[in-house]
Order: C-alpha cells, then structure tokens, then sequence
C-alpha cells in the first residue's frame, strides 16, 4: 500500500465512527487511531430583544386592497384611530370575492401602509398598530 492508498482510505473512513484500527496485507501495516480533537466553542451571549409596541397586520392574501367599503364612503380606518381585536379595518378582494381585513389587535394605527385600490401580497403589511399603554389610553 502507497501513500497515497493510506491517504484516500484514511479520507474515506474520516466522517465514520471508527476510532481505531489496524490493517495488515502482506508486508504492509497499518495502525491508526483517531485522536480526539477538542475545540472550545464560546458560549453565545446573551441577547436582550424587546419587544416592540408596534405590530403590523399584515394581508392574508394576494388581492386588491380597498380602505372603505365604497369609493363614496369614508375608510374603515384612517392613521390615529383606535382599533380593537375582531374590527374590521379593509378588504381584499380577489377574483371577485372579497375577504375583509379584521384587526389582530388592540392600539392605535399609526401608519396606514397601502393606499386604495393598490395590490397587495401575502404577508405583506397593510397596517402598523401602536400597542403599547399609552397608545390605547
């Protein structure tokens, strides 16, 4: 066995679970043993999130978004108002079928993020909801 026939079978048993071993064939020996390689890994620090008081609400499908229930109503919402959980805030309507747009939570919208008659994406965001204390006060 050359060197270069040890090398590729030591390549070849490299990723198994074999600590130790001998070969014999003819005039040739081989012994190894797999050393046991330590590697420090540094403990991953600690990251502080907070959370944010903004949430947005986001669209759950790809469609048309309208802001008012007709073009000669005033919206559903509009950036300052108040919103609470199960309000229906706009609409999306996509091949005729229209899906209304309800609030997941409870604050105050503080942008509007698509403007009417725009189309939107799945996930995207329509709405950014203040909901921190100060906001629902």
């Amino acid at each position: 066995m050359n060197p270069i026939e040890i090398k590729k079978f030591l390549e070849s048993i490299r990723e198994t679970d074999i600590e130790e071993m001998e070969f014999d064939s003819g005039e040739t020996s081989v012994y190894f043993k797999k050393s046991e390689v330590t590697q420090k890994i540094a403990a991953p620090k600690k990251v502080v999130v907070e959370k944010s008081p903004i949430v947005s609400i986001k669209s759950s499908m790809v469609g048309t978004f309208y802001n008012a229930p007709a073009n000669d109503r005033p919206p559903f919402i509009v950036e300052g108002n108040h919103v609470e959980v199960g309000q229906k805030i706009a609409a999306i309507e996509a091949m005729k079928i229209i899906k209304d747009v309800i609030a997941t939570t409870k604050g105050k919208v503080v942008k509007v993020c698509v403007q009417n008659g725009e189309s939107v994406e799945y996930g995207q965001e329509l709405f950014l909801v203040d909901t921190s204390d100060q906001a629902q006060a």
